[in-house]
């Protein structure tokens, strides 16, 4: 019998109109069922000039946040440098290797997605997007960015994500958003 993990949904960045929010639902699942519907997903660094999000097992997205705060401190807390680093040791490290868990980190200037398969990724289009109802965020954001643009990147990253979990039966309401300092 395979152990089920509590895994974690739907996260969103935007940079937009010189302001970068980042926020999550608060949904976590255990197989088809909703363990907990109060999870926070998100964290800031650095005195609130870095914040992150987290998708995927939990306890893997906070070793992963412990290792990219470490690097962020070994680094001057230089966000890109650390996010770079921190995708070197998940993608050579044999116990990071196993982690099932995807970051998304961002500061005043940008934002980036970090992969266990070494991938650091800037979006074109100032929105990132990880979990089960990122597609639909990242629909939702992109419609706003388009034909709101008067919206900030806050009002942006909570509407996407209400608009996600009406949609997505792995993300729900209980909206955090954080904006970067």
């Amino acid at each position: 019998m395979k152990k089920q993990k509590i895994r974690s949904t739907t996260v969103v960045a935007v940079n937009h109109n010189g302001q970068v929010a980042l926020g999550a639902d608060g949904q976590a699942t255990m197989g088809n069922t909703v363990a907990k519907s109060n999870v926070t997903k998100i964290r800031s660094l650095n005195e609130g000039k870095i914040v992150t999000g987290f998708a995927g097992s939990t306890a893997d997205a906070f070793t992963l946040l412990e290792r990219f705060d470490g690097k962020l401190s070994g680094y001057g807390q230089n966000m890109k440098r650390a996010a770079i680093e921190l995708a070197k040791d998940w993608r050579t490290d044999r116990y990071l290797r196993k982690l099932e868990a995807m970051l998304i980190v961002a500061d005043s200037e940008s934002v980036l997605i970090v992969s266990g398969t070494g991938d650091v990724i800037e979006p074109d289009d100032n929105i990132a997007t990880i979990g089960s109802g990122s597609m639909y965020a990242k629909a939702a954001a992109t419609a706003l960015m388009k034909h709101k643009p008067e919206m900030t990147a806050e009002e942006i990253v909570r509407e996407s994500l209400s608009i996600a979990a009406d949609i997505c039966i792995y993300t729900n309401h209980n909206i955090t958003v954080k904006v970067v300092k």
